[in-house]
């Protein structure tokens, strides 16, 4: 005979009610603050030669990127530990053997 399933009533009740409120802050700020008038780059220059401009130090850019140019930096590195670490966990724990079809001396994959 089959048992219905217990609903597990305890600390997960306290998270999604913290989840709720935390959605309903978030939105309220959202839809209560005022966005001002979008504002364009001057000249119609194109950001991408500005940065690319920056990284180079070349005065060619239409106008001053090297604001955009550390936020790029600091994703840049951000993406590159990332994948450090991916690759780091990524990699097999223990030193054995390994064919060249993949499998393991035990022949496991």
């Amino acid at each position: 005979m089959t048992t219905r399933p217990r609903l597990n009533t305890g600390r997960q009740q306290v998270i999604g009610i913290l989840a709720i409120g935390l959605f309903a802050v978030l939105s309220a700020v959202f839809l209560t603050s005022s966005f001002g008038e979008a504002a364009g780059f001057p000249g119609g220059g194109s950001i991408t030669a500005a940065i690319g401009y920056a990284m180079f130090d070349l005065d060619a850019g239409a106008f001053p990127s090297e604001g955009f140019l550390v936020s790029f930096m600091v994703i840049a590195v951000a993406l590159d530990a990332a994948l450090d670490v991916a690759v780091m966990l990524g990699q097999r724990e223990d030193e054995e053997g390994v064919a060249a079809d993949g499998r393991g001396e035990r022949g496991d994959r």
